[in-house]
């Protein structure tokens, strides 16, 4: 059957170099390819590949050097930081190794942060945030803080806050990466039932060939070359 979702986020002739000293050092080199809308994508790669470069590019955090990357028809790479700013906080979702939650502030409070730059009312903001904790199954963990919760649950957490804006695309970077193996089989359930459930597109950034298998479609990145394997 004909795959007929329409891509979400389209990258065209993208480059990214770093300066070090008067010394240039490639990054990526005109790199092109398309994610469907709905779909759960792995980037690849050996250590200084690229792929948290590139993830970073389509999350709107870097700036290419050139080409171009559009998500939902908009070209990204042509908005002030300030428009990219109210972008990224209304259309990503993150998801880090380490979980970047506020040591000082509940789960419900740390899934409620994206919303706080928001025009809902408190009354919504706590719906939003009930369902989110309810999706990622933490619903009666809401009033613990990040060092009461087991590593996994912590990363559950990181998940609501995640989704909690109903964002366009999810992002992730090595979010089993300091799990032990069965935490890490819970998340990556979770992710794959976020994507075929809910529909949410998701990139994710893995060394873990086995967590690569959750995904639908896996690039590889070679010293900044794209290999695609499907």
């Amino acid at each position: 059957m004909k795959d007929t979702k329409q891509p979400i986020v389209e990258i065209r002739n993208l480059s990214k170099s770093y300066h070090r000293g008067a010394e240039i050092i490639p990054v990526l080199e005109n790199i092109s390819f398309d994610i469907p809308e709905g779909e759960f994508l792995a980037l690849m790669g050996p250590s200084g590949s690229g792929k948290s470069t590139l993830l970073n590019l389509i999350a709107g955090i870097d700036k290419a050097d050139s080409g171009t990357i559009q998500v939902s028809g908009l070209d990204i790479t042509s908005l002030t930081e300030t428009d990219l700013t109210r972008w990224r906080a209304v259309n990503v979702g993150f998801i880090f190794q380490f979980y970047n939650l506020i040591p000082v502030l509940t789960a419900f409070e740390n899934v409620e942060l994206p919303l706080l730059l928001t025009w809902l009312s408190r009354k919504e903001r706590w719906e939003h945030v009930e369902a989110a904790l309810h999706m990622v199954n933490l619903a009666d963990r809401m009033d613990h803080y990040p060092g009461q919760l087991s590593g996994g649950q912590q990363q559950r957490v990181a998940i609501a806050r995640a989704i909690v804006t109903d964002p366009t695309i999810l992002v992730a970077d090595e979010p089993t990466g300091d799990l032990d193996r069965t935490s890490a089989e819970d998340i990556l359930g979770l992710m794959a039932i976020l994507n075929r459930e809910f529909g949410k597109t998701i990139i994710m950034v893995t060394h873990d060939p086995h967590a690569a298998e959750k995904a639908h479609i896996i690039r590889r990145l070679e010293k900044g070359i794209l290999n695609v394997h499907a």
